[in-house]
């Protein structure tokens, strides 16, 4: 039986992407989030094959008493073949999962451009699986890929998901800053279909960074501070790169200082505050200090 998440108060709930603790495991995210005060999870699938395992999943949830708020499914460069090679039947799969584990949202990119039959059955699919597990299936918006002034757009038929228009969004705020886009601007965009946000931070770079929310340049805390002005009934998953953290003592400041940023600003009486004097400082790294999703296939790309 999944385990129940926590009763809703007047703030959104806020959960902690197991990607977020790579390299370490899918059990190490849970542990933390449960020794930190996180609201559940969001279950990043991909190559650790304790996060394919749904009844793995379920024993961990019930272990550290950490329910399942998300599903992220398996739609990555390095996932083509967890699930199956068929990228419908990995959403398909998805949605199965999040109804197992009593997750709300899924979580899914866009089509690769290379993924023709996909893409041209990826609309009509995301709302059939939608109907059929009671799930919300929110596209995220994505960013293209720069390269010694090459510009491609991998996806299909952009990197912004609006431009199509689905029932439901997630919005991920290291992308927008990848992709030089308006965070607020697609924020509008996405409206009352605004389901699912991952709260990171980006410096404008070409690279995915993923940073502590704070410590790029994106609005994290006007985003968090529209979300408790608005009806959103979603949940915040915190999505950073702890990749070059050489202790979990490390990470574990990382991810605290990422839950405290988030919870001071989803109380809207709260300014705007840079957290970084707040963090020990063995636990603090360079705003600069990046994880390049493109130049990292090894790790969970989000």
């Amino acid at each position: 039986m999944p385990v129940v998440p926590p009763a809703r108060s007047s703030s959104p709930l806020v959960a902690l992407s197991t990607a977020s603790v790579y390299p370490e495991s899918t059990e190490a995210g849970f542990e933390l989030a449960a020794e930190l005060g996180f609201d559940g999870v969001e279950l990043m699938v991909w190559n650790d094959p304790v996060s394919q395992d749904l009844r793995t999943v379920e024993r961990l949830a019930a272990r550290y008493r950490v329910p399942v708020l998300a599903v992220h499914a398996p739609c990555l460069a390095v996932t083509q073949r967890v699930w199956g090679t068929d990228p419908l039947q990995r959403l398909r799969r998805s949605g199965e999962a999040a109804s197992y584990l009593g997750a709300a949202t899924v979580v899914v990119h866009p089509p690769f451009r290379w993924q023709r039959n996909y893409a041209l059955a990826f609309a009509d699919t995301v709302e059939e699986i939608a109907r059929r597990y009671d799930v919300a299936l929110a596209v995220e918006n994505m960013f293209p890929l720069r390269r010694a002034g090459m510009h491609a757009v991998p996806y299909a038929p952009s990197e912004d998901p609006t431009d199509v228009g689905y029932r439901y969004y997630t919005i991920d705020l290291s992308h927008t800053a990848a992709a030089g886009m308006d965070a607020l601007a697609l924020m509008d965009r996405m409206g009352s279909g605004l389901e699912h946000v991952h709260l990171t931070d980006g410096s404008g770079s070409t690279r995915d960074e993923h940073l502590v929310p704070g410590r790029g340049n994106q609005p994290c805390a006007e985003v968090l501070e529209r979300l408790v002005h608005s009806d959103f009934t979603g949940v915040v998953v915190l999505e950073v790169s702890t990749r070059r953290c050489r202790t979990r003592h490390d990470r574990a400041a990382l991810l605290a200082e990422s839950l405290l940023f988030t919870q001071l600003h989803l109380q809207s009486s709260v300014p705007s505050v840079s957290m970084s004097a707040q963090v020990p400082a063995q636990g603090r790294h360079s705003a600069t200090e990046s994880h390049s999703l493109d130049a990292q296939p090894a790790g969970p790309q989000r």
